[in-house]
């Protein structure tokens, strides 16, 4: 499995896949058509499959053009088969499918939208999250409830810690921020912090993070951390309500 990180608009990240035994060729929410098509060209002069995490604008943007000039097939989600531009392949909540020989699986984790999903190559220990989990961050509560977008958390949060997680923004530094006012006391932060530094001086993605450096530093994952508690002053409070406030606190952040 290669992977190719490709950025966009201002903070977007798209992301091409070959699977190298078969050269088929797919991306993850191409989100402006220039960008994308240069990457393909240079790389591989083809594109097979156009996978699609949720409707927004910023993630299928050069969805139709891609699609026209190489004859590709699109993949989204089935209840937004209308939402999304030049669906052809209605994909269902634990749906398997292959590019080429990678298989990967749906898993439906709404909140961000309403019809939000997630791409899972579990051979390969990859999963693409959109902008439903950041390194660092959550996605904001748009057309779904706390309560699911805490579920959909929950449901990635409990894959295999080694997984190695792309999401859809360039966030990281920004929300190493908020991390930081509301979990001061997390050493793991403190490491995360020189490691972000780092990559953002050399011009570099901080991504992939992995399911194990987001359970350690990522806030949103964090519910249930009694420094987190204290720091909102909800001692008693619910992983549900600890939750709802850091999401709150971070729209006005």
């Amino acid at each position: 499995m290669n992977i190719e990180i490709i950025p966009c608009l201002n903070d977007n990240y798209s992301y091409l896949v070959k699977d190298d035994q078969t050269n088929t060729v797919a991306i993850i929410d191409p989100s402006e058509f220039g960008p994308c098509n240069e990457k393909i060209n240079l790389k591989y002069k083809k594109l097979d499959f156009i996978l699609t995490t949720h409707h927004h604008f910023d993630h299928v943007g050069g969805n139709t053009e891609l699609k026209k000039k190489y004859g590709s097939k699109v993949l989204g989600f089935e209840n937004d088969k209308k939402r999304i531009p030049a669906i052809d392949i209605l994909l269902k909540d634990g749906q398997e499918f292959k590019i080429g020989n990678l298989n990967f699986k749906t898993i439906f984790i709404p909140g961000h939208t309403s019809g939000h999903i997630a791409f899972y190559f579990e051979k390969e220990k990859v999963v693409f999250t959109g902008d439903t989990l950041f390194s660092l961050g959550c996605g904001r509560v748009f057309e779904g409830t706390y309560q699911q977008m805490f579920d959909s958390l929950n449901k990635i949060k409990s894959l295999p810690e080694d997984t190695k997680i792309y999401c859809g923004h360039e966030y990281t530094k920004s929300n190493l921020e908020f991390c930081l006012k509301f979990n001061p006391n997390n050493n793991h932060l403190r490491d995360k912090e020189k490691a972000i530094e780092t990559k953002v001086k050399n011009k570099k993605p901080t991504i992939p993070s992995t399911i194990k450096d987001e359970i350690q530093t990522n806030i949103f994952l964090r519910y249930d951390d009694l420094d987190v508690k204290n720091a909102l002053n909800l001692k008693k409070a619910s992983d549900l309500e600890i939750f709802t406030k850091l999401r709150d606190l971070k729209d006005n952040f």
